[in-house]
């Protein structure tokens, strides 16, 4: 199971050169990917610009959203920034891709909110078919770059729901799950599902499985857990309570999750930072360090 770490681009204050310097020593380091979220109202830095940046002072390192809320924007726009991204980097572009649950961020952007989710399948059957080289209609053209990768960014599908399952064995390379508050019993369930759907839709090979949680080590975890987490979950209410609960906030703890994550095959654990400051990397490198992922 591979390793990867959130940027601080959902932290609010974060400069941005701290997140660049941030993205240098994770590309230096050995994990896999870095993953950035998404949202409008919320003083986050945007997804796909941000992993731009973050394209130009890397290498080697994988970027991806964890998820770009593709109803929020438009479909051929959408289609050329995400090849664009994929060629800048040289084919190192995941996209994991969900529909919202925020309504405050649809009005931000004068989308609708309701029909959300039949939006967001023709979207996938237009950005696979854009990314294909296929024009855009009968009477429009082709919409470039050329992706890096055959067929466009490796594409995963967030979410817990039967029809995210669905959406992955038609569309999509894999699944991204969130612990959340839901805990690695609802997350087990969420890897079942997947690999039952792809399975009856007659897909070769195995999905890709991506699973994220939170982390936050060394001194003062209980106020930046505080800061972080349930600030950026506010709109749970209650709930955010139990997403912030399930940080790991120790070595052992962190140590733990890897172990059960690896044990339930997921091909990548994605741990999302609470405190912006460098040695947290360096800090969930020990901690790791030992178990056999």
């Amino acid at each position: 199971m591979n390793i990867a770490i959130g940027l601080l681009a959902d932290i609010p204050g974060v400069k941005g050169q701290l997140l660049l310097e941030w993205a240098r020593l994770a590309d230096s380091a050995a994990f896999s990917s870095l993953g950035v979220t998404d949202r409008v109202v919320y003083p986050n830095y945007e997804p796909l610009m941000t992993l731009a940046a973050v394209a130009g002072v890397t290498k080697r390192i994988r970027l991806m959203t964890a998820v770009l809320l593709a109803p929020l924007r438009r479909t051929a726009l959408l289609a050329k920034q995400a090849a664009s991204l994929d060629a800048l980097s040289n084919g190192r572009l995941t996209l994991g891709l969900g529909v919202g649950v925020r309504e405050d961020d649809f009005l931000a952007v004068e989308a609708s909110f309701r029909d959300r989710g039949k939006r967001f399948d023709q979207q996938l059957a237009l950005l696979t078919q854009i990314w294909s080289g296929q024009p855009v209609s009968g009477t429009l053209g082709e919409v470039g770059p050329v992706p890096v990768q055959p067929g466009g960014p490796e594409l995963l599908m967030g979410g817990y729901s039967p029809k995210a399952s669905e959406r992955i064995a038609r569309w999509c390379n894999g699944a991204l799950v969130g612990v959340g508050g839901g805990g690695p019993e609802m997350v087990r369930q969420s890897l079942e599902m997947t690999r039952k759907v792809w399975q009856e839709a007659g897909r070769s090979g195995k999905p890709r499985l991506v699973v994220t949680s939170h982390y936050a080590l060394g001194p003062n975890v209980a106020d930046w857990v505080n800061r972080t987490v349930r600030d950026y979950y506010a709109f749970l209410g209650p709930a955010a309570t139990q997403v912030a609960a399930g940080v790991r906030t120790t070595p052992e703890a962190l140590r733990g999750l890897v172990q059960e994550f690896a044990d339930m095959r997921v091909d990548e654990l994605l741990l999302w930072p609470c405190i912006p400051e460098l040695d947290q990397i360096s800090r969930l490198e020990d901690a790791i360090s030992k178990v056999p992922h």
